[in-house]
């Protein structure tokens, strides 16, 4: 074997949904591609830290301190959309149907991996909705067991302060995340969300 290209394999390999066969393709593949645009590459990735920032409101990702959905004067700012992760926030968007704003928890809670409501951002949630007060909390977790679990803990913390609390139907597909979800089936899922309620 060729130790610079089954480096660079090894390497690709470690990212998600990244198999060995295609991190040798991949490697393949950039072997073929000109100096210049390698060395670009290269430095998009040596730089992507520190262009990427989390937005201090939403905590969706930004390339300022405040992302351009909290900063846009024409979003509907009565309604928060409740999501997992900041790829959650880009399906959406690319649906082209939801003009509200967004909140990002960083996680499900799954106490059996550790992640329980203080490592989430669930206070600053909270904090948002007491400062801003939002008619509709929008639940826009995906239908996995922990997200389930995560969407009516949050209803039930939540509804004290007597918001209404809605959710994507359960037309989503069992099991799945967000960002696998088809654009039509998440416009129809927007527009179709029901109120969330718990026991």
């Amino acid at each position: 074997m060729v130790k610079p290209l089954e480096e660079l394999a090894e390497a690709l390999s470690r990212l998600p949904t990244i198999g060995r066969k295609t991190a040798w393709r991949l490697a393949l593949n950039l072997l073929e591609r000109g100096q210049d645009e390698l060395t670009h590459l290269a430095e998009c990735i040596a730089g992507i830290k520190g262009r990427v920032l989390v937005c201090k409101t939403c905590f969706n990702l930004s390339e300022s301190e405040i992302c351009p959905v909290c900063s846009s004067k024409s979003r509907d700012r009565s309604t928060i959309c409740v999501v997992e992760k900041p790829t959650d926030v880009f399906s959406i968007e690319a649906s082209g149907r939801y003009r509200g704003m967004y909140h990002v928890l960083g996680g499900v809670l799954s106490p059996i991996n550790g992640i329980t409501a203080d490592t989430l951002h669930i206070a600053e949630l909270q904090t948002r909705i007491e400062n801003e007060k939002p008619s509709e909390i929008i639940m826009g977790l995906g239908a996995t067991a922990e997200g389930e679990t995560t969407a009516l803990y949050l209803a039930k913390l939540l509804s004290r302060g007597g918001v209404r609390i809605t959710r994507l139907p359960r037309g989503l597909p069992a099991g799945m995340e967000l960002e696998y979800v088809d654009q039509l089936t998440l416009s129809q899922a927007i527009n179709e969300r029901i109120d969330l309620h718990y026991e």
